[in-house]
């Protein structure tokens, strides 16, 4: 049912005198039976594709399970001696009379716990072990409160932040911590991509029965290989101790969880848009089950 491409089929030369009809009746079904042929091959061809892409999907699906039931397992053994390492650095901290280079090194300690620690609460997120709270909120207000913890930076890279909203805001119910996080994720993200500066734009609006938040940057942008594997974790292209590989997967892992989509556009060189649809019922009576359906990362 979709347009494939033309072929073409005419004489190189003068036609012969045959009537108004165009060919013969035996050129006609030769030309039938090529059409036909023809449309079985690229039906094939559109079949095995789709095979090999559900294939991919199944083998993508069983390794998010075992990296999850893994990472699940080490933000266990980890949280309690970090906990431990975190608890006593700050009791310390308050003992008096204490030189100023150990109250560095416990500032130090303390610090590097803290980023520990957020590090381990993305990987309970991805492993889905962090509880969703939701609520009826506004997807501005939300938005707001997300980009205010990125404003400053923003000056600071001479970034333009630009907030645009198209249509109508509803409220929808979800996660507000959740989806400030996934806010504060990709707008980092999109920092990280514009060093000499740019604009950062996000777009709030309504699509039917979806919310839709669109951020957008100037930047570098990527290519369609690091694109389709943005979402996976610990993937990434920042140099070691930049980043875990972790933040975009928990952003795609908390949208999925709420029955929403993620996706991005990017060309290497003209910046990249991440867009998220959340589902947005138009009533309260219309609120989504506590319990969503699991959706497979995709």
């Amino acid at each position: 049912g979709q347009r494939r491409g033309r072929v073409e089929v005419g004489y190189v030369s003068n036609p012969p005198d045959i009537g108004t009809a165009p060919f013969l009746p035996e050129e006609e079904l030769l030309i039938a039976a090529v059409a036909r042929a023809i449309g079985q091959f690229v039906d094939r061809h559109e079949a095995e594709r789709q095979q090999a892409q559900l294939q991919e999907q199944l083998r993508h699906a069983d390794r998010l399970a075992t990296v999850g039931q893994l990472t699940a397992g080490i933000a266990h053994e980890i949280n309690e001696p970090l906990s431990s390492i975190l608890g006593y650095a700050q009791l310390a901290q308050k003992a008096a009379n204490l030189a100023e280079t150990t109250a560095n090194d416990l500032s130090k300690i303390v610090g590097a716990s803290l980023q520990a620690r957020e590090i381990v609460n993305k990987l309970k997120t991805f492993a889905r072990q962090a509880p969703i709270q939701k609520a009826w909120v506004s997807v501005g207000d939300v938005v707001g409160e997300a980009l205010s913890l990125v404003e400053s930076r923003c000056v600071d890279q001479q970034v333009e932040l630009v907030q645009r909203v198209v249509g109508e805001l509803r409220e929808v119910y979800l996660d507000p911590g959740q989806l400030k996080q996934v806010v504060v994720n990709l707008a980092v993200n999109a920092l990280q991509a514009m060093p000499d500066g740019g604009t950062l734009t996000v777009t709030m609006g309504r699509d039917g029965g979806s919310a839709i938040v669109e951020v957008q940057d100037t930047g570098m942008g990527m290519t369609q290989e690091t694109a389709q594997q943005i979402f996976d974790p610990f993937f990434t292209t920042k140099d070691v101790g930049e980043g875990t590989g972790l933040g975009l997967c928990v952003v795609q892992g908390i949208v999925t969880a709420h029955g929403g989509t993620i996706s991005v556009e990017s060309e290497e060189g003209n910046g990249a848009k991440f867009t998220v649809r959340l589902p947005c019922p138009a009533t309260a009576d219309e609120t989504p089950d506590e319990t969503p359906e699991e959706h497979d990362l995709e």
